[in-house]
C-alpha cells in the first residue's frame, strides 16, 4: 500500500486554515492604514451632546482594539471615518403599573463612510445605517422628548453610545 498520497492528504488538511478570526479582533483594513482620523460627526439633530458622545465612543472604540492611533481631524491620516446623523427617535417600549414608560427603542439613523486618505478610496460605506436599541429607564418614566431622555438617562445614553460605537467599528473592521 503507498502512503505516500495519504501523507500528503493529511498534510494538505492540516496546513489550510479557516479563515476566521475572534469576532471583534480581526480586520480586513490595509495593512497601511496606521492612524485613522475621527472628525465629530455631522449632527444634523437637535440633540448637541448625543453627537458628541457617539463621535467619542467610536473614538474609543477603534483606540480599544489596540491597533490604531486615532485623531479627531480628517489631515495627516490614513483614513477618515466620517458620518452624519440624520435622525434619533425615541419610542416607548415598556410601561409601569401607571402606564408611563419606562424601556425605550433608541433609534439611529446615520451615513457613514471609512476613507482611505492617500487616495479618496472608500473602504466601507453604510448610507442608511440605522442603529436601534431597547434601554429600561432607571428613574422615572414617561419621557417621550428625546431631549429629555439624553438629558436624564445618561447611563442609558452611555450604554447606547458604546453598543453603537462597537457595532460601527466591527463592521468597519469586519468588512460587513
Amino acid at each position: 500500500m503507498n502512503r505516500i498520497p495519504i501523507v500528503v492528504l493529511i498534510a494538505a488538511l492540516a496546513s489550510t486554515s479557516c479563515g476566521y478570526t475572534l469576532a471583534g479582533r480581526g480586520s480586513f483594513l490595509p495593512e497601511t492604514i496606521k492612524t485613522i482620523g475621527i472628525p465629530d460627526f455631522d449632527n444634523r439633530t437637535p440633540y448637541f451632546e448625543v453627537g458628541q458622545v457617539l463621535t467619542q465612543r467610536v473614538r474609543s472604540e477603534f483606540i480599544g482594539r489596540g491597533k490604531y492611533k486615532v485623531l479627531p481631524q480628517d489631515s495627516n491620516v490614513d483614513a477618515i471615518l466620517k458620518a452624519q446623523i440624520n435622525n434619533i427617535t425615541l419610542t416607548p417600549a415598556g410601561f409601569n403599573e401607571t402606564q408611563q414608560a419606562t424601556r425605550y427603542l433608541i433609534t439611529v439613523s446615520l451615513g457613514i463612510q471609512f476613507i482611505q486618505a492617500s487616495d479618496n478610496k472608500v473602504l466601507w460605506q453604510n448610507p442608511s445605517q440605522v442603529f436601534r436599541e431597547e434601554y429600561q429607564l432607571t428613574s422615572g418614566g414617561g419621557v417621550l422628548d428625546p431631549a429629555a431622555f439624553f438629558g436624564q438617562a445618561s447611563n442609558a445614553v452611555d450604554r447606547m453610545a458604546t453598543d453603537f460605537a462597537r457595532s460601527v467599528v466591527t463592521a468597519i473592521l469586519e468588512a460587513f
